[in-house]
């Protein structure tokens, strides 16, 4: 049997910075990844123009303070989220123009969720579905414009979703003006090498202590620590560190069963549902044409899409279609797929979008080893189980961004998640004399 002092199940940025931390402690850790690669919810490929290109999560917040410093620390820059040229919305098939009226009920909408996230919202509120409280707002096109902009920052379906639920989103992320801006915002940059570059760099640091393609199927607990089985042989360790989702979590089988609390929140958590891809040019001439390859669609299939290219060179134009929306994209074939996108693209962009020099695309939520995007989110009514989301079961300690009281979601969460967790470890392991050893 395989023995460490600590380890850690994930190596999302989560894991990999409580490994991290571990290892400045002197301690001895393993992290263990079902997938075979690192990086959880951050993926970067090379497109045909040979730039990065981020296939999961990819922009850093104007507060992301752990995050740009492990940017810097690993020789990466932030350039700011472009914002050259008009946005557009599109309705029926052509442009149209936000009028007064709409403008006013879909901002006194995101008003009163405003105030909703900075007071609190109270319980009742989780017993009433987003898509309800949408509902209730006056002027169709204000509707359909608020259903697109929250399920393009939840990648859910608003009728998965409780008011309270999206306040507690909002308020962790510090504002709604915060959690869907860009300058000053939390789209306010991008990473020079990609996010899922930045993990591996952080993989590579720890050198053979990641071991990928090796699933943790179940824990034991007893007085001596945790016995975790996994396919290519168990290994046993003083204190773990779970960073997966909740409900990536619950296929793992515990001995003695979970107590009920941490058994509810497995139960009640699913994760969101997001397609995501990116079109790669020689460059950005949406631009050329006055545009900024911003637009909110109000109807069909592809709902939103961002120009996300690096500051020279190429242009990258990134669409995200979740809940129903990307679902429905299952079931085409992958060339159908990306005809369907950026046929609805080029009938506002030009035709100049049906001929990328090369396309890039990732359904979430058919990943098995993270269950979907961007988040974990608790059902209608079951707000509360996230209340001691990061509680430590005995030796077992958890962590993830959906355990940050702050960013969560984000993979800022995920880094102070990860810390977070380590100090709790170290902390343990000094409270009973096993495994710290001072480097100072």
């Amino acid at each position: 049997m395989e023995r460490t002092t600590v380890a850690v199940i994930g190596a999302g940025f989560a894991g990999l910075t409580a490994a991290r931390a571990l290892r400045a402690h002197g301690i001895d850790v393993v992290v263990l990844e079902a997938a075979d690669r690192v990086g959880g919810r951050a993926r970067t490929e090379r497109s045909a123009a040979e730039t990065p290109v981020d296939l999961g999560g990819h922009w850093i917040g104007h507060d992301h303070t752990r995050m740009t410093a492990l940017a810097t620390e690993f020789g990466m820059t932030l350039f700011p989220t472009p914002s050259v040229g008009k946005a557009l919305v599109v309705d029926g098939g052509r442009r149209v123009r936000i009028g007064p009226l709409t403008a006013a009920a879909t901002g006194w909408a995101l008003l009163r969720l405003e105030l909703l996230a900075r007071r609190g919202a109270h319980r009742r509120w989780d017993e009433v579905t987003a898509s309800n409280w949408v509902g209730r707002v006056p002027g169709s096109r204000a509707r359909r414009l608020l259903e697109v902009i929250l399920s393009e920052a939840l990648a859910c379906d608003l009728d998965t979703v409780s008011v309270a639920a999206l306040a507690a989103g909002i308020r962790s992320a510090g504002g709604l003006r915060v959690m869907l801006g860009t300058a000053g915002g939390a789209q306010e940059s991008l990473l020079s090498g990609g996010a899922g570059a930045l993990a591996e760099a952080l993989a590579v640091e720890l050198n053979d202590a990641v071991h990928l393609a090796r699933p943790v199927t179940a824990i034991t607990r007893s007085a001596e620590g945790v016995t975790l089985a996994t396919p290519s042989g168990s290994v046993h360790a003083a204190r773990a560190i779970v960073t997966v989702p909740a409900p990536v979590a619950a296929a793992i089988r515990h001995d003695p069963r979970l107590p009920a609390d941490r058994r509810r929140l497995q139960d009640n958590v699913r994760m969101g549902t997001i397609y995501k891809a990116i079109a790669v040019y020689d460059r950005p001439f949406w631009r050329e044409l006055g545009l900024s390859g911003e637009i909110v669609a109000l109807d069909g299939p592809v709902p939103a899409s961002f120009d996300i290219s690096p500051p020279t060179g190429p242009g990258h134009l990134c669409v995200l279609i979740p809940g129903r929306d990307a679902r429905e994209l299952d079931r085409l074939t992958p060339g159908d797929r990306r005809d369907t996108v950026l046929s609805a693209l080029a009938d506002h962009l030009g035709p100049a979008v049906l001929n990328p020099l090369s396309w890039h695309e990732k359904s979430w939520h058919n990943d098995p080893f993270v269950g979907g995007g961007y988040s974990g989110i608790p059902f209608p009514g079951t707000l509360e189980v996230l209340t001691d989301a990061a509680k430590p079961t005995g030796p077992i300690h958890w962590a993830g961004t959906e355990t940050a009281p702050r960013w969560t979601g984000y993979f800022e969460g995920a880094v102070v998640s990860g810390e977070r967790a380590a100090d709790e470890v170290v902390a343990s392991l000094r409270s009973t004399c096993l495994g710290v050893h001072s480097k100072s």
